[in-house]
């Protein structure tokens, strides 16, 4: 019989106390069935992303384990960070990748959905493939407000309230958001300079939704401990979006502004079909090796008999 793997990738409101994102990563792994194939934190973001891939049960429970480890240690009311947040486990989706299809890693999701609140009293909004409602498809319609507002928001107005739970958030974990999608390229442009509202007006610029390129989801933050801006990108559809005319377009509107591109960078992994259509794109990237290629990470990890 084939393999069968999907691939999730939560995302944790921790990116400055290595030993908390250690002992994230130590639940998914003890969890058993799974590898972890990728992690990246960022202090200025003070959120780590985590990849881990094996059959569908084994993934949900390793990222059961992630989110319970992440409740235990992370408290919202004491966290502070550039990237918007609902939660001390704030999402996680699940991705088809070898003889699955995107239909199982909606069922799968909703059902770890459940599982969340029903195991740690931690409410749920389901998102991309999984959304119950239109409105919450897009993560950012579902992190409006972030926890400090939409905390406030759930107990006055129903249209707020979680799929699953609540309707309080969870006092120091917030709430996770759960979904399905295809594959997501996470991708971040950094500025030397010191315009924040310049980096926010060249993200409103490239992102589909002010016009610009299809799939590309962007902000623009400041990455105060590294003395930089940075144009932070999710590109949802890689096949349609073409990325060396987003970079340059990118370098365009810096030079309009006064920045200087300082640098890109990959966040996780990176399927080989987008790596063949655009080498150069990823190969510029500071933190690019031959094995951030998704299906090369997974070669290698063989040998460790994961699944």
């Amino acid at each position: 019989m084939p393999r069968r793997l999907i691939e999730s990738v939560p995302n944790f409101s921790e990116g400055r106390d290595a030993a908390k994102v250690a002992a994230i990563v130590a639940a998914m792994e003890e969890a058993g069935g799974t590898c972890v194939l990728d992690q990246h934190w960022d202090a200025d973001h003070n959120r780590c992303v985590i990849t881990v891939a094996g059959p569908p049960e084994a993934v949900a429970e390793a990222v059961l384990a992630g989110v319970a480890k992440a409740v235990d240690l992370i408290d919202l009311n004491r966290h502070s960070g550039v990237h918007p947040r609902i939660g001390a486990a704030d999402v996680a989706p699940f991705v088809p990748l070898e003889n699955t299809t995107l239909e199982e890693c909606v069922e799968l999701a909703r059902r770890v959905g459940h599982e969340i609140w029903r195991r740690l009293v931690v409410p749920v909004y389901f998102y991309g493939a999984a959304a119950l409602r239109a409105d919450r498809v897009e993560l950012a319609a579902v992190r409006s407000g972030q926890f400090e507002r939409l905390r406030e928001q759930v107990l006055r107005d129903p249209a707020r309230r979680p799929d699953v739970g609540g309707p309080a958030l969870h006092p120091t974990a917030g709430a996770v958001a759960v979904g399905a999608r295809r594959f997501l390229i996470a991708y971040n442009v950094n500025l030397a300079g010191a315009d924040l509202e310049a980096a926010g007006r060249i993200a409103r610029k490239i992102r589909e939704s002010g016009g610009g390129f299809s799939g590309v989801r962007a902000m623009g933050v400041e990455l105060a401990t590294r003395g930089l801006l940075q144009v932070s990108m999710n590109l949802t559809d890689f096949e349609r979006t073409p990325l060396e005319e987003l970079y340059q377009a990118i370098c365009r509107e810096a030079e309009r502004e006064g920045l200087a591109v300082a640098g890109s960078e990959l966040v996780g992994l990176v399927p080989r079909r987008a790596y063949q259509m655009a080498p150069a794109f990823f190969e510029r990237c500071a933190n690019f090796r031959p094995d951030a290629v998704l299906e090369e990470r997974l070669a290698a990890l063989e040998s460790k008999k994961c699944w």
